[in-house]
């Protein structure tokens, strides 16, 4: 058993948690259960990579499947917040499925630059894993090319035709010091090679990583809430252990072990980008009964980013006599939540003002 330590810091990161892509992707297969109470919501592959987000949907009558050949025609699916390939929209529509597009914008956007360099000429250079279904369905917009690049060992094995056609795109969900170690090494190899318009690792990934880095030095223990299919919340891990702090990654409060908290005064917690608040809750709880101490929200940065609904979602609602005005659930920052949840459970805390501005 651990030595009880009753002055133990709590350092709750913001931003944390949920993005703007998460909530909307959420919303959409709560928006459908609401209308379509009599029919059942197919989800193509995991909606968010989250445990409970999944198991919770799944107690609701959600089906999630791998494959469209288990939805029945006519069916509604719900394409996952990680993108899916044309190919596969094609499929739904030859079903004669009713397909709600939940995919987050900002891989829409890489999606996007895909067909758009494909069109142009260009090879394209994927930075990412090439096992997980954002790169899946961002390759799929222009297979014949795109080559994934999951590190700098597989530049010698690229097969380029022109290097002055050349352009990268990159995961969402990368850490940002991976990235920049894989595009440095592709501009070594390529100098003509050409650059994204914009940054493709969204502004969500990158302000829970810059959080991660900012905070870490100050604990003794880093505790990431998320699963561990989640890319973003993996790379907030090693970025605190690249940095020197220990981290762990856990799906909810039944994962801690006593033996992690010996000589530990200061913890940092932060939750990966589709891991649920109340997780976070539910751990500070189990943290303060059995250690005591203080909890202090560190504000980094105020996210202010929200997403509509998908007009493919808007469209289905029209069709069912439901008018979409207003249907909208607006997200709250994770920080304004937290501090009223304390205040009502008699926990004593404080904010930390760290902020240098909205990030858009």
């Amino acid at each position: 058993m651990a030595t009880l330590l009753r002055s133990m810091k709590l350092i709750l990161a913001n931003p944390r948690g949920f993005c703007a892509g998460v909530y909307m992707a959420i919303d959409v297969v709560d928006q459908l259960i609401d209308i379509c109470p009599n029919e059942t919501i197919y989800v193509y592959h995991e909606i968010v990579h989250n445990r409970h987000v999944v198991e919770r949907f799944q107690g609701r009558g959600v089906k999630f499947i791998e494959e469209l050949s288990e939805v029945p025609d006519g069916s509604i699916v719900v394409f996952s917040a990680h993108g899916v390939s044309p190919a596969l929209r094609r499929e739904a529509d030859e079903r004669n499925l009713t397909a709600v597009d939940a995919t987050c914008p900002l891989v829409t956007k890489v999606h996007n630059e895909a067909i758009r360099y494909a069109r142009a000429g260009y090879q394209i250079l994927l930075v990412g894993h090439a096992d997980h279904q954002e790169i899946i369905g961002t390759r799929g917009e222009a297979p014949d090319a795109t080559q994934v690049v999951e590190s700098p060992k597989d530049i010698p094995f690229l097969t380029v035709k022109d290097p002055n056609k050349l352009v990268y795109l990159t995961q969402t969900t990368l850490s940002t010091d991976d990235a920049n170690i894989i595009i440095a090494a592709l501009k070594v190899a390529f100098p003509g090679l050409k650059e994204p318009p914009s940054e493709d690792i969204c502004y969500a990934t990158t302000n829970r990583q810059r959080a991660v880095r900012a905070l870490a030095p100050q604990a003794d223990l880093v505790l990431v809430v998320g699963s561990r299919n989640s890319s973003n919340s993996v790379r907030l891990t090693e970025i605190s252990q690249n940095m020197g702090t220990p981290a762990r990654l856990v799906d909810d409060r039944s994962e801690l072990r006593d033996e992690w908290f010996n000589g530990v005064n200061t913890v940092l917690v932060t939750a990966g980008a589709s891991a649920p608040e109340d997780l976070v809750q539910q751990l500070i709880v189990e943290l303060i009964e059995k250690h005591g101490g203080v909890v202090e929200q560190h504000d980094v940065y105020h996210e202010q980013v929200e997403f509509g609904l998908p007009g493919t979602l808007k469209e289905l609602m029209r069709n069912r006599g439901v008018d979409p005005t207003g249907r909208r659930v607006m997200r709250k920052d994770a920080d304004e939540a937290m501090g009223a949840w304390l205040d009502r459970h008699g926990i004593e805390h404080r904010t930390v003002d760290l902020t240098v501005g909205a990030t858009r």
